[in-house]
């Protein structure tokens, strides 16, 4: 596959800047960078993923694509399907070998089509799930209503389905409140997360700290780590502006 040595080196640049950037809000927490490389092309992610940049987790919204270019790419890629999950996805979704999680999961329906699927192939490990949350009550957002639609999946995830492993909390809030995050400016989304994810591990008899949170994007990733992310996805930072969908490709 062509990579292109002015696009890696301006790639390596843009994530170099955004990793320095998490370093410096986690001090010295860990802190997973998600690089969101939907309508970007696979030359795109193999320049990162190969040395010297070396990332190995990518985010991906729409499952073909993620299929399309899991099928490309080396298997060293830990992927995360990041979009609004459907129902007929789950199924070759969780058959994708390197898929490291999906981070949309908003209703036991879909949890157990992920289960089924990824338990019907012998040796693969179990697939990291996090329960999306809908924070900011928006008609739009997918997302469980915080509270006990929020507590019951996750039991179910944890306790009923051997196949998955909940790992933790994700929601990606009011468009306004994202916005208006600074690192001392908090967002009402993060907090609530943070008290959902404190409210399933005491309900389940886990310790806060053993679940995450997937919260913080390109406009607040630094606020979003002050308030306790353990994992922020971040696109147009490190790849530009994305095309139309419809003139996106695969492979340039």
């Amino acid at each position: 596959m062509r990579i292109d040595p002015a696009r890696a080196q301006a790639l390596i640049s843009q994530l170099s800047s955004v990793k320095d950037r998490i370093a410096a809000a986690a001090q010295g927490r860990n802190v997973r960078l998600v690089a969101v490389s939907k309508l970007k092309p696979a030359n795109d992610i193999l320049a990162l993923h190969q040395t010297p940049a070396s990332h190995s987790h990518f985010g991906e919204n729409y499952a073909q694509e993620l299929s399309q270019k899991a099928d490309l790419l080396p298997r060293t890629i830990h992927w995360h399907f990041i979009g609004g999950l459907q129902s007929g996805h789950c199924k070759n979704l969780a058959k994708i070998p390197n898929l490291f999680c999906v981070s949309s999961v908003d209703s036991l329906k879909k949890a157990q089509l992920l289960n089924s699927a990824r338990t019907s192939i012998p040796d693969l490990p179990k697939l990291n799930i996090h329960v999306q949350v809908n924070t900011s009550g928006e008609e739009a957002k997918s997302g469980c209503s915080p509270g006990a639609d929020t507590v019951s999946l996750c039991r179910e995830i944890a306790q009923n389905l051997p196949g998955l492993n909940l790992l933790g909390l994700m929601t990606i809030g009011a468009i306004a409140r994202s916005q208006a995050t600074t690192a001392e400016n908090e967002n009402e989304d993060f907090e609530a997360l943070r008290e959902q994810r404190d409210l399933v591990a005491k309900e389940l008899g886990l310790s806060p700290e053993s679940l995450e949170l997937s919260m913080g994007m390109s406009e607040d990733f630094e606020g979003a780590i002050a308030q306790g992310s353990s994992e922020v996805r971040v696109g147009s930072t490190i790849f530009g502006q994305r095309p139309a969908k419809s003139d996106a490709k695969i492979k340039e």
